[in-house]
């Protein structure tokens, strides 16, 4: 809905910028300011936050683990089993017995990876 509300505010001050121009016969640079704003506004709402998302999303898979918990396009929840690095698979354990191949792309999200902290609580149990 925010979009659609940016959209069409965005045509409308495009369309003003234009007919404000045309009025002033101006030429040049100035008939293409509302196209370059136009771009600005949204690269700045809508491509640079989508470039910046999937480049989080290849570290967190290229930061995959044996062990992590994950989540995958589907819906399937399990547990990455093994990882085939040449041929970008991952094998997930969904059940006790249960083994499935899905590509690193079809992983949207860890959800708890292990951490490496307890090994500072097991120092603090024996105090």
């Amino acid at each position: 809905m925010k979009i659609s509300a940016l959209l069409v505010t965005l045509a409308s001050v495009a369309a003003f910028a234009q007919e404000t121009a045309a009025e002033q016969q101006q030429g040049g640079i100035a008939s293409f300011l509302p196209l370059i704003l136009l771009f600005v506004v949204m690269w700045l709402f809508f491509i640079r936050p989508k470039n910046k998302e999937m480049k989080q999303m290849e570290e967190m898979r290229k930061a995959l683990k044996k062990g992590d918990k994950i989540i995958t396009t589907a819906g399937i929840i399990g547990v990455v089993t093994n990882i085939d690095e040449t041929s970008t698979t991952v094998t997930v354990r969904t059940g006790s017995t249960t083994l499935i191949d899905f590509e690193k792309a079809a992983i949207i999200r860890v959800i708890n990876a292990p951490e490496a902290k307890p090994v500072e609580k097991k120092d603090e149990e024996k105090k």
